[in-house]
């Protein structure tokens, strides 16, 4: 089966380590590599812009990520870069890996919209407005005073939603998260959360946002991250499956995706450490769900969803 997947980090230790490389991969350094992404079947990958807090506020750190992805991703003959339905149409036909960039958190582009159409044009086509602090375009989840989008983050929200850029509330603070969701006129995604029902942690969801979400027709990437999948030392797949019934419970099935979080954690659920271990994943959903339900959930409902939310060209 193909798989899609919402959300890596491996782009952060790119940035962080120029000794690294993407492809031929040293044991150990990145969890998603080209080698491993072509194993596991994969039909998509998004790469996150994560700039770490020390390097956080200025443009520079995104466009050397950009690059890094250029340098290091998209040399790889099999990988597409995604930026339209059209790049994807054509990624799907070709049978490559398409490549989709994402800014976790816009504290770089200080509130300049200009700068937002800028990363439009060199490729961006989804962002998240915060990481998991306040910026000048909303609070994160673990910001105390939980507040919501700023006048200029109301301002991103309309112009991510002219150019086309994809919105992602996965490190919204629960006021943030209402105000994209009212102030949208497209669709959002949470690229990497899974249900604070399940697993009562700020970056997971309530019943309320995953119904907003489906009500929206809007996606839900299932995350690997062990401590949003369950409070016990050890996690499995078993635990990570519950998060996919209950959201099937509240109507989701046509709204859940992967958001793996691959080189965003240090800590992993049991067999499911690097994209070609998705394969014990996707034997786990075949014992609960038919193959039609499983394809969407691994791949499917995001193409579905690209296809549908990406500008045509």
């Amino acid at each position: 089966m193909k798989i899609a997947d919402f959300h890596c980090d491996a782009l952060c230790k790119l940035l962080l380590d120029n000794k690294l490389t993407f492809r031929n991969s040293k044991p150990g350094s990145l969890d998603v590599t080209y080698e491993r992404l072509k194993a596991s079947n994969a039909v998509l990958q998004t790469f996150a812009i994560y700039i770490p807090e020390s390097m956080n506020g200025r443009l520079e750190p995104i466009l050397e990520s950009i690059d890094r992805f250029q340098q290091h991703v998209l040399i790889c003959e099999d990988m597409v870069w995604v930026k339209s339905a059209k790049d994807l149409d054509v990624c799907l036909k070709q049978g490559k890996t398409g490549a989709l960039l994402s800014l976790e958190g816009v504290d770089g582009i200080q509130g300049q919209m200009s700068l937002l159409r800028i990363l439009y044009q060199i490729g961006v086509r989804a962002a998240g407005l915060t990481w998991n602090h306040a910026n000048w375009a909303a609070d994160g989840t673990m910001e105390p005073r939980g507040g919501g989008l700023t006048g200029k983050g109301r301002q991103f929200v309309e112009e991510s939603n002219r150019l086309g850029i994809l919105l992602d509330v996965s490190h919204l603070s629960d006021q943030a998260f209402w105000d994209v969701a009212e102030h949208s006129d497209k669709p959002i995604i949470a690229s990497h959360s899974n249900a604070r029902t399940i697993c009562d942690h700020p970056r997971n969801l309530t019943d309320e946002q995953i119904k907003r979400i489906i009500a929206m027709d809007g996606r839900i990437g299932i995350t690997y991250v062990p401590w949003f999948v369950s409070k016990e030392d050890t996690v499995t797949v078993d635990d990570l499956i519950r998060h996919v019934e209950y959201i099937c419970e509240l109507g989701g099935e046509d709204c859940i995706m992967l958001g793996s979080d691959f080189d965003g954690i240090d800590r992993y659920i049991s067999k499911l450490t690097n994209p070609e271990e998705v394969v014990n994943l996707q034997e786990g959903l075949l014992k609960r769900y038919s193959v039609r339900q499983t394809e969407k959930f691994l791949s499917a409902n995001a193409l579905t969803f690209l296809a549908r939310n990406l500008p045509d060209e």
